[in-house]
């Protein structure tokens, strides 16, 4: 991606570290009772944040992941003073994501500023130990970091460290006191790929009264699509610019296709002849559909071994969304009771002709997916369905449960009947089977998953362009 320097285009960003911005009228006053009227201050601040305080802690003792978050803010302010410092008077640009999956969606963002601009610092910030953790490496941010429990003094802290001259909220995650103190420095605070349904509790009764405030603070709102816009709208905001510029996302896995074709995960003469589905991010509940057996020993009742038993060529390549050694172990088990010879990733060196390649590392799904004639993707016979973006781009076909209402891209699939959901095991069975002997069939609907990718790409370039006009 080509463009001027980020000083053409943003120029706001030149204002110096430690120079304070003119105030702009528009602003309003910037008091905190004139930014959420003291109600909702109060409520939220003395109410809300107690109680949020207590429950994360009691819900750390069960829940290791929440536990994990909150001894990982423990030496928060001290590493950030110390990795701040290193950052000199760049011009800062802080991303804030809920976790892995939003972070994604910025990524596009951080690579096209980096491109168009050397003299900048991105900051990176997280509330899920998932993101963090899976994220410190990432080469194109300089500081990398939770984002503190949403308090008043911790978000002035941190905000007093980072010192940033923009801020980007990817898709949902915002806490109040942050907004209200970056609204009150003057500081330019977008969302980046907003989302809202016109049946969101949001928008019902006092919770719209609450988001009216919460967004207000806002200096814009960019929505995936005009029905998120329109939805937005009905808080009746007046601070913050609403605008359509689509998902970065589309971006993000096209970008991420160009790099993995140069990934060479699995030897070639592996695949060679082979019929794969790749089943990615599966949940115990997608791997009932797909390999477990519903009846206690009636093994042709099990969809993939089914399938393995009509086609030698068939291998499934099964990557869970949590590969820790109790679920590897369990997936080992119920594999070979289903009679299915699986080998773990880690050990392809010793591979014997097995038909389920058992993946145990993470961050390497997208690349798989390169390989396979056919993927499902799993989340959806649970919470909600996971990235059918990533196999798409790919020009694959894409099978999923019933449970993707979460994502407008699964929509649009089977809208285009690129995407099929399947029920139960018999539905499963019948749609890979189909798939895998179908080959017109394979190509033709994986073309037009392609195609879904390829006509939203852009939304990194008019977020920048649609920021830079706010800024202006």
């Amino acid at each position: 991606m080509r463009g001027p320097p980020l000083t053409d285009r943003l120029s706001p960003l030149a204002v110096p570290i430690g120079e304070s911005r003119r105030h702009d009228p528009r602003e309003g006053d910037v008091s905190a009772d004139a930014d959420m009227n003291a109600f909702w201050f109060r409520l939220y601040n003395y109410f809300a944040i107690p109680i949020l305080w207590v429950f994360l802690h009691a819900a750390a003792i069960l829940e290791p992941k929440v536990r994990r978050g909150i001894r990982g803010r423990r030496r928060l302010f001290d590493e950030l003073a110390r990795d701040s410092s290193r950052l000199g008077g760049h011009r800062r640009i802080w991303f804030h994501s809920s976790s892995l999956g939003e972070f994604e969606q910025a990524k596009p963002i951080i690579a096209a500023l980096r491109e168009r601009e050397q003299d900048l610092s991105i900051i990176v910030s997280f509330f899920s130990p998932s993101g963090y953790d899976h994220s410190r490496s990432y080469q194109l941010a300089d500081v990398i970091t939770y984002i503190p429990f949403d308090t008043r003094s911790k978000a002035s802290r941190f905000l007093d460290l980072i010192k940033p001259d923009v801020a980007v909220m990817v898709r949902y995650d915002v806490w109040p006191n942050h907004l209200l103190e970056l609204r009150r420095r003057s500081i330019p605070t977008f969302i980046a790929n907003a989302t809202l349904r016109p049946t969101s509790s949001r928008l019902l009764g006092p919770l719209r009264s609450f988001h009216h405030f919460l967004y207000e603070n806002l200096t814009g709102i960019f929505t995936v699509s005009k029905a998120d816009a329109d939805a937005f709208s009905r808080f009746d905001l007046h601070r913050p610019v609403i605008q359509v510029i689509g998902d970065t996302r589309y971006d993000q896995v096209w970008q991420r296709r160009e790099g993995a074709r140069s990934k060479h995960l699995i030897p070639e003469p592996l695949l060679k002849g082979k019929r794969v589905l790749v089943v990615g991010s599966s949940w115990p509940e997608d791997e009932a559909v797909i390999l477990r057996q519903k009846d206690a020993g009636v093994l042709d009742r099990i969809a993939f071994r089914r399938v393995a038993q009509h086609d030698s060529r068939a291998m499934m390549i099964l990557v869970p969304h949590e590969p820790t050694v109790e679920t590897l172990d369990r997936l080992e088990v119920e594999l070979s009771q289903a009679q299915l010879r699986s080998i773990r990733f880690s050990d392809l060196n010793d591979y014997t002709d097995e038909n389920v390649i058992l993946v145990d590392s993470i961050g390497i799904l997208m690349s798989l997916y390169q390989y396979a004639g056919l993927a499902y993707v799993g989340g959806s016979f649970r919470q909600g369905i996971h990235s059918v973006l990533e196999p798409a781009v790919y020009g694959i076909p894409v099978i999923f449960g019933p449970e993707h209402d979460n994502s407008i891209e699964a929509l649009e699939l089977v809208r285009r009947e690129a995407g099929f959901v399947v029920e139960n095991q018999e539905d499963a069975y019948r749609l890979i089977r189909r798939m895998f002997n179908d080959r017109r069939a394979r190509t033709s609907t994986g073309n037009i998953a392609l195609s879904l990718v390829k006509e939203n790409i852009g939304a990194t370039d008019r977020f920048l362009h649609a920021a830079a006009e706010v800024l202006k």
